[in-house]
């Protein structure tokens, strides 16, 4: 018998965690905070730019957002009539898009979210996210797990990240 402590007696399994790579986390840019900044905020009316926020922070940050900030009375007047004239001001807007405001890569909130879900990184080929969503719908398909209600919801998941991806890149 093996004396190896990580195999735990049995060889194939191997040591906890061994499968998994590293996460980029992305930490909120709130001064002071620790925690993870999954929520992006704009830096200012019409810039791709954005902050990154924890959800309280988010919240607190829209909470106190004001488009028309720093312009003066005949500014504002003048955009709010350009912009309601046209569709085209509504549809320039990334903010509005399904899906949420863009980050810095170009990715959706829901493209983003997609991603984890099929537990690929952003930057991951269409082959490879072809290849991990084949994998994870094989573990979650309903004919697999008759009468779970869980790992149907989770093939749901997958599904739906799925065709999001799918739709971005065109395959």
């Amino acid at each position: 018998m093996s004396s190896d402590i990580k195999n735990f007696g049995f060889p194939r399994w191997g040591s906890y965690g061994r499968d998994k790579e590293t996460e980029a986390v992305r930490m909120c840019d709130y001064t002071g905070c620790s925690e993870r900044g999954d929520h992006p905020a704009p830096k200012s009316p019409g810039s791709s730019e954005r902050w990154h926020f924890c959800r309280p922070h988010a919240a607190e940050y829209n909470q106190n957002w004001n488009f028309f900030e720093g312009m003066s009375a005949e500014e504002t007047k003048q955009h709010m009539n350009d912009t309601s004239e046209s569709s085209g001001a509504f549809a320039g807007a990334r903010t509005f898009e399904w899906g949420g405001a863009m980050d810095s890569d170009g990715n959706s909130s829901a493209e983003l979210a997609a991603y984890d879900v099929l537990e690929v990184d952003a930057d991951s080929s269409p082959d490879l996210i072809k290849k991990q969503y084949r994998k994870l719908a094989k573990i979650y398909h309903p004919d697999a797990n008759s009468g779970d209600p869980a790992a149907a919801t989770r093939f749901h998941e997958v599904q739906t990240a799925y065709d999001i991806l799918r739709k971005k890149h065109n395959f």
